[in-house]
């Protein structure tokens, strides 16, 4: 019973002990902690700044200003070198004629109205009033009192001038369209139900078409569709070529052709493909992978 009894006094104070051991321990992992953060302070700020050695971010203000100028030194040079080789590049180049242009060997034609599908009721204005306006705007350049203030050239001749620095354009009149100039049928005939297609052909710089250019248009059916052209056979003359580029002959005026379509009343309510190609000259006309080089296709559908 003795025994017993002095081994349950002593418990408690075992106990005690015990606990008073954890708490030191627990006391001195949270000392640890303070000391380590400290560290991590003092050794952060010596990063940003050290007072004992005067460095910053790990540097002396010597030692920056060194590794600045290097850097400044480094990068003029390298942005003089750029600046040199593009002041040579730039003396090599013609500022009025791309360096290269092989891609582009022959034009396309484009029409106007600008739509690869013309339907209207020629009995409603409304219904092709968009058609004249466009015809209208483009025409704005070709009338006779603008192109008056422009050359008169040679028929059928080149208008070489590669040594003028201010080049001379050739006269292209609105009249010369006759029918399709607006001037006397102000619906360009589709009133009549016989409307006029205006055909341009691409700028290229330095083009010369060689023989005689002409457009042709052929309707894709099995009867035969009348077709008119202004000026007549629709020649693209030769004297308004070469052309100069857009800096050294800003006011060439393009060439143009008009098409009229003579639909009779048994063409109408039938839509009408046509075809129109650049012929007479060298220029490419046939190439399948570009339908628009050296020609251009539309349809036309005609309601009473």
């Amino acid at each position: 019973m003795s025994s017993s009894t002095e081994v349950q006094n002593q418990d408690p104070k075992e106990e005690t002990n015990q606990a008073v051991k954890e708490e030191e321990k627990v006391g001195e992992k949270e000392k640890k902690k303070e000391e380590k953060k400290e560290e991590t302070k003092e050794s952060w700020k010596d990063c940003m700044y050290n007072p004992r050695t005067g460095e910053f971010m790990g540097r002396t203000a010597r030692s920056w200003g060194q590794i600045l100028l290097f850097y400044l030194v480094f990068y003029a040079f390298l942005a003089g070198m750029f600046c040199l080789t593009m002041w040579v590049m730039l003396q090599t180049l013609d500022e009025n004629i791309p360096r290269y242009q092989d891609r582009v060997a022959s034009p396309g034609l484009v029409i106007r109205p600008h739509t690869a599908e013309i339907s209207f009721n020629r009995s409603e204005p409304t219904n092709y009033n968009q058609y004249i306006q466009q015809l209208q705007d483009l025409l704005q350049n070709y009338n006779d009192s603008v192109q008056e203030r422009n050359d008169l050239c040679l028929v059928g001749e080149y208008t070489e001038q590669d040594d003028e620095p201010i080049k001379k354009v050739c006269q292209f009149k609105r009249s010369t369209l006759r029918q399709c100039s607006g001037l006397s049928d102000t619906s360009f005939g589709f009133a009549e139900g016989k409307p006029c297609i205006l055909i341009k052909m691409n700028r290229v710089i330095g083009l010369k078409p060689q023989g005689d250019p002409y457009i042709n248009c052929t309707a894709k059916r099995d009867s035969l569709l009348q077709i008119k052209y202004f000026p007549s056979e629709g020649r693209l003359d030769k004297m308004f070529f070469p052309y100069y580029g857009k800096k050294a002959h800003p006011e060439y005026v393009q060439p143009l052709v008009a098409v009229q379509l003579l639909l009779s009343e048994e063409d109408f309510s039938m839509e009408h493909t046509v075809e129109c190609k650049v012929e007479g000259s060298d220029l490419l006309n046939n190439d399948e992978r570009d339908k628009f080089l050296g020609r251009v296709t539309f349809r036309v559908k005609v309601l009473q």
